[in-house]
């Protein structure tokens, strides 16, 4: 009988230290902080153990000391009394040498210092103290420890065990949450480089030019920045109109938040609705779970609108809906998003035209149009062409590896004379081949591309006459259409868009025979 009892109890002890580390297992996977789950972890232990108090006391590494992190059964004023040296009392000795250690009776221990106050000296009732280590690898980064009424050894060899396995529970629990707090960190001192970075790129002071229509654009950069006004930029392609919204976005209070762009003509109408607002599971074929919209996610920062002249009607009538109320829905939900989003956008179109047209909304247009800003062409600002040369050639010096030293006299006379249809764009690309194919750390005229290379340039000077020069491009276009017609006259004239008696008129003044083309391939 009496082996019977024991079995009973030792069964109904393993269920419970089953059910236990389950308990304790949930509460760890609960939440990352872990600050919220340890007192919970504490009390578990101390419900399913019988104890009367406990405590997770962590290493400061800094200073050595040891103190409490979480406890059960101790109030706040016993919890900050609780600060123990390496190799000071038990707790202290246990972080120390890395090894349990369990007190019988506390009362007759003499290295037992109760640095808490807890335990009165008037205690009638005997008990034990049990003290783990909380170990991450060979490093003990803490201690568990916890006062149970006086058992037999053999129970305290049994609470030891158990506890061991709380611990090392525990300790990874704690090791998870250090390399998410240092990868937080991390992240976190990496966004704040970087916005540091983006806000120093993307200022107005280093937006190169000083040209009088670009300081005009400056003063209104700084009139508008520190507001919350949708600003439309506008400007031919390649002027900049990008850089114009970077630097209102990091010179704004936005400037920590979001900035999201969106291309409106790079995205196809069936999917821009999605984009911008998002959509829900099952919304259309494809959408297989909940998608957040640019707008969502620019929440409280800015969203950057290029190409806004190339949007749908139906896209429209949506975004004025988010300009005017500040909220919209996920295509295919029910649920309203109310949403706090810095609108900026930018188009190199006739808005004006769009308009009249029908293309576009008038009511749009003039939410659109609050504050706008123009970004004169290239051409408008010749004295900045060599300011952005040299930067230019700065920047893909490094990128390349070259010290460029200077850009030739008849280089620069180039880029002034050069009419620049790709703006600072098409500018940046000169320099960049340049710096590319220069040998000797100077950018000279012929490194320049063909398009912006000129007779005197090239030793090309022409030695003909203005009819010279017409009768040359007429007799091309003449063989020209024969080869294609296969030397059929008829088909050869309409090609050039002329008579059949023209054509024959043509052809005998350059003396072609149109025969030579027939069968040719």
């Amino acid at each position: 009988m009496q082996e019977v009892r024991e079995d009973k109890i030792h069964y109904r002890r393993k269920v419970g230290e089953f059910a236990l580390l389950f308990e304790v297992s949930q509460l760890l996977d609960g939440s990352i902080d872990l600050q919220q789950v340890i007192s919970p972890v504490l009390k578990a232990i101390a419900d399913q153990m019988g104890l009367e108090r406990g405590t997770i006391t962590l290493l400061n590494r800094q200073t050595n000391e040891i103190s409490i992190e979480a406890a059960y059964g101790l109030s706040d004023s016993q919890r900050e009394r609780g600060r123990y040296r390496l190799g000071e009392g038990i707790t202290g000795k246990v972080v120390q040498t890395g090894k349990p250690m369990v007190i019988p009776n506390i009362a007759e221990d003499p290295t037992f210092l109760n640095r808490t106050g807890a335990r009165e000296a008037t205690e009638k009732r005997k008990m034990s103290f049990i003290c783990v280590p909380i170990r991450l690898g060979k490093e003990t980064i803490g201690a568990l420890s916890c006062d149970r009424p006086f058992s037999s050894q053999m129970d305290l060899d049994e609470d030891v065990r158990l506890l061991s396995i709380l611990v090392s529970m525990i300790a990874q629990a704690v090791k998870l949450r250090r390399e998410v707090q240092e990868e937080r960190q991390r992240l976190l001192e990496e966004n704040n480089r970087l916005q540091a970075k983006l806000k120093d790129r993307f200022s107005p002071s280093n937006i190169i030019g000083n040209s009088r229509a670009m300081q005009e654009v400056f003063d209104l950069i700084a009139q508008v920045s520190k507001s919350d006004a949708t600003v439309l930029i506008r400007g031919e392609s390649g002027t900049g109109k990008e850089l114009v919204a970077h630097a209102l976005h990091y010179n704004s209070h936005r400037a920590e938040r979001p900035f999201i762009k969106v291309n409106c003509a790079a995205l196809p109408e069936t999917i821009i609705e999605s984009e911008l607002f998002g959509h829900e599971k099952g919304a259309f074929t494809g959408a297989i779970s909940m998608r957040k919209g640019r707008f969502e996610r620019a929440n409280g920062g800015t969203i950057f609108l290029d190409e806004i002249g190339d949007l749908s009607p139906t896209t429209q009538v949506k975004l004025l809906r988010v300009l005017q109320e500040k909220e919209f829905e996920r295509v295919g939900g029910n649920e309203t998003i109310r949403t706090n989003v810095r609108v900026i956008t930018a188009t190199n179109q006739n808005l004006e035209h769009l308009v009249e047209t029908a293309k576009f909304r008038e009511d749009l247009y003039y939410r659109l149009n609050v504050f706008p800003i123009h970004i004169p062409p290239l051409r408008e600002r010749k004295s900045d062409i060599t300011l952005l040369a040299d930067h230019f050639a700065e920047k893909y010096g490094k990128q390349f590896d070259k010290s460029i030293k200077r850009i030739t006299t008849p280089a620069i006379e180039l880029l002034m004379n050069y009419h620049w249809p790709g703006n600072v764009r098409e500018l940046e690309n000169c320099i960049e081949r340049a710096t590319l194919l220069s040998s000797d750390d100077v950018i000279h005229g012929h490194h320049l591309p063909p398009t912006l290379q000129t007779a005197e340039s090239t030793g090309t000077q022409l030695h003909s006459t203005l009819d010279e020069a017409l009768g040359n491009l007429e007799r091309e276009l003449l063989l020209d259409a024969l080869k294609s017609a296969k030397g059929n006259m008829a088909k050869a004239a309409r090609f050039l868009g002329i008579t059949e008696r023209v054509m024959g008129l043509r052809t005998a003044k350059h003396d072609i025979n149109a025969k030579q083309f027939k069968g040719q391939r």
